[in-house]
């Protein structure tokens, strides 16, 4: 894997921080939490379609998938990880 698709943890913490600056803005528009992440979601299902093979991005999502299941997810969501999933 390249640089572009494992990047160093400061790099993915900076990502982090501007994701949570915006999702801090839309809630501040008055925008539905669905509709935020949706949008999210759907712009980073855009972006790893197009730098990653359909099979790695298929992997990732059985991998959240998996997470939702254990309950993983639930507890991740009381902490904040500046966008870490």
């Amino acid at each position: 894997m390249s640089d572009r698709q494992s990047p160093p943890e400061r790099e993915l913490n900076h990502a982090g921080s501007v994701v949570d600056k915006a999702i801090e803005y839309m809630i501040g528009e008055d925008l539905s939490e669905l509709a935020i992440a949706s949008a999210l979601l759907g712009g980073a299902m855009g972006l790893l379609t197009r730098v990653l093979p359909d099979a790695v991005v298929i992997q990732i999502l059985q991998n959240a998938i998996k997470s939702i299941e254990t309950g993983a997810m639930s507890s991740a969501s009381e902490k904040d990880h500046n966008g870490e999933a």
